[in-house]
């Protein structure tokens, strides 16, 4: 996982069309503005867990 620190208006460029913005920041929070193509599906990380966690096969592990 890489971490970057950024500040307000700040931005993080991700692949050749996604710019990540930082556009308000407070204790415990931040808002992060995202400008991508129509075709890019933005989804928040909890909405995946959940929905994995609702899934039949989610408790099955991948074979290694």
């Amino acid at each position: 996982m890489l971490i970057l620190s950024r500040k307000v208006g700040e931005q993080i460029l991700v692949g050749k069309d996604v710019l990540l913005t930082v556009v308000k920041t407070s204790t415990g929070a931040v808002r992060i503005g995202i400008t991508a193509p129509p075709e890019v599906t933005i989804t928040r990380g909890e909405l995946i867990q959940r929905k994995s966690a609702k899934s039949p096969s989610a408790s099955i592990a991948p074979k290694q």
